[in-house]
């Protein structure tokens, strides 16, 4: 039971976006994909999901391939949460999460009882019930992106993938998504979410995988990938280091390459 790829390479307007790389989401585990801007990780994201057919490598979702599923099928079982998710600003927040639900239904078909239950718990989830009956051009940037983490938990799905779920939040509303991402993991869905912020991967995530032009450089638990070496060459950056309550992290603390007047320590 696991989303499964192997060799994925794609080439986006003539520059090579993925080059052989190897990912293994499993049920119960927040996978971090990290890496500088351009390494490939949106790209990736997309692949997982179906939504960008590679041109090489496969992609197997417990052992199917996509058209061995169908597109219902992996709809259903694979949520995909797009950096640059968009909504229409007239419909209402609860219609948005709603959208959702749309795997689950028949052609022309409302919602039924089990369609408005997961939406009322994808909202109280997110922190979103409280914005029902508003129109989703009526939120900030970082509610509306709560909103569509609410849409894609609608879909209640085996697997979730998060392209940068934290853009646009508050610091607190980080963490309690994070924190959200983690109960769902201990609930038995994947979850696999791209991040910026190394002191939050390192925190919440199970396993990393660090991605570097195109390339796979790095799978494994935080603390191995998140290490001295990598952290100069892939990011040029150092970083201090501790624990808290039981937990790692460490602060991106300067870069690695110094000017001649450049004192700082």
């Amino acid at each position: 039971m696991a989303i499964v790829a192997q060799g994925l390479s794609v080439t986006l307007g003539g520059r090579i976006a993925l080059d052989r790389v190897d990912a293994r989401l499993e049920p119960g585990q927040v996978l971090g994909i990290i890496g500088p801007n351009g390494a490939g990780k949106t790209t990736l994201l997309r692949v997982l999901a179906g939504l960008l057919k590679p041109d090489a490598g496969s992609v197997r979702y417990d052992g199917a391939g996509p058209r061995e599923l169908g597109r219902r099928a992996l709809a259903r079982r694979v949520a995909f949460l797009a950096q640059d998710s968009t909504a229409v600003w007239s419909l209402s927040v609860d219609a948005v999460v709603g959208l959702g639900r749309l795997p689950h239904r028949q052609a022309f078909s409302g919602e039924n009882e089990a369609d408005r239950a997961a939406i009322v718990r994808a909202m109280a989830h997110c922190d979103v019930a409280s914005f029902t009956g508003r129109t989703i051009g009526a939120l900030s940037g970082g509610e509306r992106r709560r909103v569509l983490l609410a849409r894609a938990l609608a879909v209640e799905a085996d697997y979730l993938l998060a392209d940068e779920p934290l853009a646009g939040l508050d610091p607190g509303h980080q963490l309690e998504t994070l924190q959200l991402l983690r109960s769902i993991a201990a609930a038995g869905t994947g979850v696999a979410v791209v991040l910026h912020d190394l002191s939050l991967a390192a925190r919440f995530c199970d396993r990393l995988l660090l991605l570097h032009q195109g390339r796979g450089v790095a799978d494994g638990a935080p603390d191995a990938v998140l290490d001295d070496t990598s952290l100069a060459e892939v990011f040029g950056v150092t970083a201090l280091r501790g624990s808290h309550a039981g937990e790692p992290f460490l602060l991106s603390w300067q870069t690695t390459t110094r000017g001649p007047n450049d004192d700082r320590r």
